[in-house]
């Protein structure tokens, strides 16, 4: 099992945000996180990337924790933010460089898969650019390249297609696919839901910061009792709910 949660409540100073969650990010899967703006997805991730730390309950990779093992949980993560967070002064080039020291990849091997994914998109041409030259919508490329050019046992992407034109959203997407074939545990919250209900292999619905309901479709059209219900349905009867 590669991410669990088990009993974690947390948020901000001493006001709680999530409460009680558990739920696992199994290696080989996609899953799904879904919820109300305000229900908690970010504040959760930022836990599980170890920007918070939980007031109670544990988060472990492979069974450790951050406190138990820093470098090995650090190096276990790739994470694609909402919002591209790139330094004004390094060029593109230099962004994958700091990537690939920070991960301890051997540049000559990891070089031509980053060219790959450089080309795939339609970066290869910019690694002299700076952040200032680049649209939202290439930033984002900037993340999704330095998160993918590493081996990470666990790729956390939150929101990823804002700002990505429909190409890159498919090329996100195969990217993702490729790293569930490898065996790698994927968490992606999105409220495009039915790009969610297509990849993921599960879901985690959050609602008001506790977990409403996970399992695949099947298990949550049992759970909501809506049978045949698409996953748009289940999400609308679970704001009802809220």
């Amino acid at each position: 099992m590669t991410l669990a949660l088990e009993n974690v409540t947390g948020g901000y100073g001493n006001l709680p945000v999530i409460k009680n969650l558990s739920f696992e990010v199994p290696d080989g899967q996609i899953v799904g996180l879904i919820g109300l703006n305000g229900a908690g997805k970010s504040t959760t991730i930022k836990h599980i990337i170890g920007l918070l730390t939980p007031m109670q309950g544990a988060i472990k990779i492979d069974g450790q924790t951050l406190a138990e093992a820093p470098e090995a949980y650090r190096q276990a993560i790739a994470y694609v933010p909402e919002t591209p967070v790139l330094y004004p002064e390094l060029t593109l080039k230099e962004h994958l460089e700091l990537t690939m020291m920070a991960y301890d990849l051997d540049a000559k091997t990891t070089w031509p898969r980053v060219n790959e994914m450089l080309e795939q998109f339609r970066l290869a041409n910019k690694l002299d650019w700076f952040p200032a030259n680049f649209s939202k919508g290439m930033k984002q490329k900037v993340m999704i390249v330095a998160a993918f050019m590493t081996n990470a046992r666990l790729y956390i992407i939150d929101e990823p297609f804002t700002g990505l034109d429909p190409l890159a959203v498919h090329d996100l997407l195969d990217l993702v696919a490729l790293k569930k074939q490898a065996g790698a545990a994927v968490l992606m919250s999105t409220h495009i839901l039915a790009t969610a209900q297509q990849y993921a292999d599960q879901f985690v619905l959050l609602n008001n910061g506790q977990v409403r309901a996970t399992g695949d479709l099947t298990s949550l059209q049992t759970q909501f009792n809506l049978a045949d219900a698409d996953l748009d349905a289940i999400y609308m009867a679970m704001t009802r709910e809220a």
